[in-house]
């Protein structure tokens, strides 16, 4: 009998083996209408308690923003997940499908979270015709769930990655009988690398950088997955002040104080793992319910010129339940002054010129905020993000070494940060 890792938890896998074991691949049957023969799925499949009462590990893919990769790992380690490991474009760690839904719940620099549900190796279409008919997509998708199929192909004997698509999508159509639809929130990932197709499942949805409760943006708006990452890079950790001169919409601010408080950035929006066959929603509610929360000791400070995003920001921040501990103010750049208390940190996202216009007039703001911080901020740190390292030089603030440049909207931003001010 020809032999395939499998992992109990039903998909047939190559790689990833569950303790290293090496198990016969599960039985066929004859399928009555079409004479094909199909994977039977294991028992434990057929209830998802089974599923929960013995669950195996597999693969679980953290997608970090690029050039974040050491920040997310620094998170996910801090939340107690298992065998984490960087890899390129994020994490890997252990776990049960629960962890994939914490994984979505808590983590707040990851993009989406990745289960890996299964591998085998394939040389041609043919061959990955007849791996996707016979894979146990009962144990993963739901019938009465649409789903789409995106794919990629490198360094390997199947290098059409539109044919790819097809030959899994049809499969999982004729074989299992789930719907295929354009804008299905249910993503089937194929990743052929050097003739090894690993399956995954998207169990985010959108990208985790919708929070679920910012609807007013600003013109050049920062991701909250990034926003998060800078603000651990400066060390902060959710017991001292911040203040964001420049605050736009309130990412910064937000985060910070939802960090502070303890809350947990997917606490009010949909996942699309909500709509697999190994969604409990009994336990989901009782993991949402149980995340501890406290009184934030701290106030999160937020200001800016433009009336409009001030507006804009107290909305915000009382949908995300942290109007409480924040405070936002209209004002320019030459009045700001530190809150009364101890010295926090002050982070802000001034404005490039490459997204909103040129950036010569950039100089005289970014020299201003330097100045103001130097005369009034002692004791503070400071993180700056921005695209152009004269800008952040204009400021004469003595900035560390930066860390690398990030991907963001389509320009690279790096983090320059001080220690605290003299």
């Amino acid at each position: 009998m020809d032999k395939i890792r499998i992992s109990s938890y039903g998909p047939a896998r190559a790689r990833f083996p569950l303790r290293g074991r090496e198990m016969p691949f599960p039985r066929a049957a004859a399928s009555p209408d079409r004479g094909v023969r199909k994977l039977v799925a294991p028992p434990c499949l057929s209830r998802y308690a089974d599923v929960m009462a013995t669950p195996p590990d597999f693969d679980i893919f953290l997608m970090a923003p690029p050039g974040l990769e050491t920040a997310l790992y620094d998170e996910v380690r801090s939340h107690r997940f298992k065998a984490v490991k960087q890899v390129a474009g994020g994490v890997m760690a252990k776990g049960t499908w629960k962890d994939v839904w914490r994984a979505n719940l808590e983590l707040r620099g990851c993009g989406h979270v990745l289960a890996r549900i299964g591998s085998f190796r394939v040389m041609h279409l043919a061959q990955l015709d007849k791996q996707a008919r016979e894979f146990p997509w009962a144990s993963v998708l739901r019938k009465d769930e649409p789903f789409r199929v995106e794919a990629s192909c490198s360094h390997s004997r199947i290098y059409h990655s539109g044919a790819a698509v097809q030959r899994i999508a049809r499969a999982i159509q004729e074989e299992f009988g789930a719907t295929l639809a354009e804008e299905a929130e249910v993503i089937v990932k194929a990743r052929i690398e050097d003739d090894l197709c690993t399956l995954s499942i998207d169990s985010s949805g959108e990208s985790l950088h919708k929070r679920g409760h910012k609807q007013g943006i600003g013109k050049a708006p920062l991701r909250e997955t990034l926003a998060a990452l800078f603000l651990r890079q400066c060390g902060f950790t959710g017991d001292e002040p911040v203040v964001d001169p420049m605050c736009g919409s309130g990412t910064f601010v937000i985060e910070a104080a939802e960090m502070a408080a303890g809350l947990n950035p997917g606490r009010t929006r949909p996942f699309a793992f909500e709509k697999l066959a190994t969604f409990d929603a009994a336990t989901w509610e009782t993991m949402k319910a149980a995340a501890p929360q406290r009184v934030p000791a701290i106030t999160c400070f937020g200001s800016d010129r433009d009336a409009g995003a001030i507006r804009m920001a107290k909305q915000n921040a009382e949908r995300a339940g942290v109007s409480a501990c924040t405070s936002f103010t209209q004002q320019s750049v030459s009045d700001l002054a530190p809150p009364e208390g101890r010295p926090g940190l002050v982070i802000v996202n001034p404005p490039y010129g490459t997204r909103i216009g040129d950036k010569k007039p950039l100089f005289a703001l970014y020299g201003a905020l330097g100045q103001v911080l130097k005369a009034k901020f002692s004791g503070w740190r400071v993180g700056l993000v921005t695209t152009d390292r004269s800008l952040a030089r204009a400021t004469e603030l003595p900035f560390l070494k930066p860390a690398p440049p990030v991907l963001h909207g389509g320009l690279k931003v790096t983090l320059y940060r001080t220690a605290a001010l003299p």
